[in-house]
């Protein structure tokens, strides 16, 4: 049996919940369950609403959405996001003539190749558990392009997207005239984002790379923490061919005089930073030795952590997301934080214990290691490389104890798609392939060949359309009474997950 859904997290918010309520509407699931999962929803309750609408769907106004539909077109006309000139001037003209917002407030920037995401929106939830306005810009986004621009845990709402883009776009098309290359998709939102944050204003905005770091578009900023999640092979055609070129490019986020809060990596990227940190003055603090997990059990809906900060130990953080990874993430998050506020070099002292548990306890990552649908139960992880694929595939096993789990994968082109394909083989019964709607998303017959190879031509079905695929793997996973506890994974890509998302009716 699968543990319960973490979507269960949303109905906490209802302060007419009662105890035997939540009993008796997950008794109709799992009896044996029911009463656990509903003191964890009791506890949830008290201790605070999760993280806002992680992944909004469409306005419900037409016109709105009618006019998000026009500035999501009019970006789309610029160059994509895999379309680089490698520099940051057009950025900084553009911060330029905008009167340099993102000098406005301080900045925590993550660089990185896995976690990114999952650690910005943790970073988030601990700055603002310590009343701190926060604004978050990550990328690609599961559902809606507004998730990218966050405000205090929550996506821009839309009319504050349209309004922000009306406001710049005279400055955008003023850069364009100066500039050999118009401004591409990314650097646009990135600039909507610093102004956005300048506008709200935030009292620090939280950062996430798009690609590399020294020539990203968000590298306009000066940092005072930078941090460093696993870094691992993807994007080599742009980055390098090893850990250490690509540790070479990501060290532009390291400024004169930062913190850096450097999570596990190979000793060649390692080696990397630590050059980089010495060249610059900064600090370095270092998983594994400053701070690190000290112990870590799985629990209901998530897992049970202790964790060494750079102030001390905060022991009985409850994190409801799946996966050693995510614990990984917990406490890189937890030190940069710590970094943030002066802790481990200027004060000698821990952060509250039970602001910190109340933040960990609010945080959602959608795409992650979600699940969205029970009977059978479906889980949606955006790994799209092969470290990726591991920390998922690992994560699932650990985390749930599915008698046979069916892989749905779509992925892009330009991807090691074997050695993805081979984290998941041990744990795949079979697997059916697809391609989301994307430009950029690999035909499914030939991402087919490249899985019979892996997994054999009798484990391998082809769909070329997401809903067929789902469909089918919700099938095989129904087909016989002996899989009742069986499951389904869907993965490759963050297009992949988030159209499944959609599909599958989450909210």
């Amino acid at each position: 049996m699968s543990d319960p859904r973490p979507s269960d997290r949303h109905d906490a918010s209802d302060p007419d919940d009662t105890f035997a309520e939540i009993v008796d509407e997950e008794t109709k699931r799992d009896p044996d369950l029911a009463v656990i999962e509903a003191g964890s929803r009791t506890l949830r309750t008290q201790s605070g609403a999760p993280q806002g609408d992680a992944a909004p769907d469409r306005p419900a106004d037409p016109e709105t959405d009618r006019a998000l539909r026009a500035v999501e077109q009019e970006l789309a006309g610029r160059w994509g996001e895999t379309k680089l000139e490698p520099s940051v001037t057009r950025i900084a003209a553009l911060m330029d003539v905008l009167g340099e917002p993102q000098r406005a407030y301080p900045s925590i920037h993550i660089t990185g190749t896995n976690g990114k995401t999952s650690t910005a929106r943790m970073i988030e939830a601990l700055l603002g558990a310590f009343e701190l306005r926060t604004g978050r810009y990550t990328s690609p986004h599961v559902q809606s392009i507004t998730e990218r621009i966050s405000l205090d845990g929550s996506p821009i709402d839309p009319e504050r997207f349209i309004e922000t883009y009306e406001d710049i776009k005279p400055y955008v098309e003023m850069v364009d005239a100066q500039q050999p290359y118009r401004l591409s998709f990314f650097e646009v939102l990135t600039g909507m984002a610093y102004a956005a944050f300048a506008d709200a204003p935030v009292d620090v905005a939280v950062v996430e790379v798009g690609m590399g770091g020294t020539w990203d578009a968000t590298n306009v900023i000066d940092g005072s923490v930078a941090v460093i999640t696993p870094i691992s092979l993807d994007h080599t055609d742009r980055l390098g061919t090893t850990p250490a070129e690509i540790a070479e490019e990501k060290a532009g986020v390291v400024k004169q005089d930062a913190t850096v809060i450097l999570a596990q990596q190979p000793v060649d990227a390692a080696q990397v930073m630590l050059k980089k940190a010495v060249e610059v003055d900064a600090t370095v603090a270092r998983e594994g030795m400053e701070f690190g997990i000290v112990s870590r059990e799985i629990a209901v809906g998530g897992q049970l952590l202790t964790l060494r900060g750079l102030g001390g130990e905060y022991d009985n953080i409850f994190l409801p997301l799946y996966g050693a990874h995510q614990a990984h993430n917990a406490v890189v998050a937890l030190a940069a934080v710590e970094a943030f506020f002066g802790i481990g070099a200027e004060q000698a002292r821990s952060l509250d214990v039970e602001a910190v548990r109340k933040a960990f306890f609010s945080v959602l990552s959608p795409g992650r290691l979600e699940v969205v649908r029970s009977s059978p139960t479906v889980v949606l992880d955006a790994a799209h490389n092969p470290a990726g694929a591991r920390a998922a595939a690992a994560g699932v096993s650990e985390a749930f104890s599915f008698s046979r789990l069916i892989g749905v994968v779509g992925t892009s082109d330009g991807k090691d798609v074997r050695g993805l394909l081979e984290a998941f083989e041990p744990i795949f019964a079979e697997i059916v392939v697809t391609q989301n709607s994307s430009p950029r998303a690999m035909d499914a017959d030939a991402l087919a060949a490249v899985a019979v190879e892996v997994f054999g031509n009798e484990r391998v079905q082809v769909e070329p359309r997401l809903d067929d695929a789902l469909e089918a793997a919700i099938t095989l996973a129904e087909e016989e009474a002996e899989y009742a506890g069986a499951g389904v994974l869907v993965t490759g890509s963050v297009i992949t997950v988030g159209e499944a998302r959609l599909l599958l009716g989450r909210r």
